[in-house]
């Protein structure tokens, strides 16, 4: 009997010990990405736990410079993804890039309304006309950076009953129906579906926001983190942000 229970007793203290080994081997990163990435960077969160078994990706996703201020002011994260050039340039003059960014793709703005268009909304000038209710991005995020430059490229100057830090919340308040119309990125308009009305304009050519993607010099898992970057930009990755309405950058 004694002998048998110094066996179990081996066997267990062995078997917690494999346990332990296996906890210890997976590896966790945190990705700081753009709002308007959240349905593709969830899918290839997950297409990289695939790839990389034992491996999980903690994704945190809001407006480009809520993200950077978070950085800035010493949030941990191994990988940043930025909806422009102006943000990842913010990071990188705080020393905060381990790498420099690799641009992996671009989109350009979009009109959405409700399904039915009811206030006939066919132009960009058409969302000063009197009655429509304008929800746009703030300056600071990129989406209301593009839509600034819109505006003065076009002479055409909107008056927006508000200004929110995401381009999710500005696509909420028109789905919500707080907001006759919204600008925002192409790719959100897709996945929005039949919940909205898109209403595309030719002065959007002008305004073509590039998203940039790098490693955090602070990163637990500096390999982990070069790694994600390089799947992004992969063929499969591209793959994915193609099918979402991504242009190539």
């Amino acid at each position: 009997m004694l002998t048998l229970a110094v066996a179990l007793s081996t066997l267990v203290a062995g078997l917690a010990a494999c346990g332990s080994r296996d906890d210890e081997s997976g590896e966790s990163i945190t990705v700081y990405a753009a709002a308007s990435l959240r349905d593709t960077f969830t899918q290839i969160g997950e297409q990289f736990e695939n790839d990389n078994p034992g491996t999980s990706v903690e994704l945190n996703f809001a407006g480009s410079s809520d993200l950077v201020t978070q950085l800035t002011q010493g949030a941990t994260a191994d990988v940043f993804a930025s909806a422009d050039t102006k943000n990842m340039n913010i990071a990188a003059d705080a020393g905060l890039l381990a790498t420099d960014p690799v641009s992996f793709a671009t989109n350009t703005l979009t009109i959405v309304t409700a399904p039915d268009n009811p206030k006939e909304i066919v132009s960009f000038a058409d969302l000063t006309k009197p009655g429509v209710t304008v929800v746009v991005c703030a300056a600071p995020v990129p989406c209301g950076s593009a839509a600034e430059r819109i505006e003065e490229r076009s002479g055409i100057r909107l008056d927006p009953v508000s200004e929110e830090s995401s381009v999710t919340d500005v696509l909420n308040k028109v789905t919500s129906g707080q907001a006759d119309a919204g600008l925002v990125y192409v790719t959100d308009a897709r996945s929005a579906g039949d919940k909205v009305a898109t209403v595309n304009f030719p002065e959007s050519a002008g305004a073509v926001n590039t998203y940039p993607i790098a490693a955090l010099k602070d990163s637990a898992h500096p390999e982990l983190a070069a790694k994600f970057v390089d799947a992004v930009t992969g063929e499969s990755d591209q793959r994915i942000l193609s099918d979402a309405g991504f242009g190539k950058p």
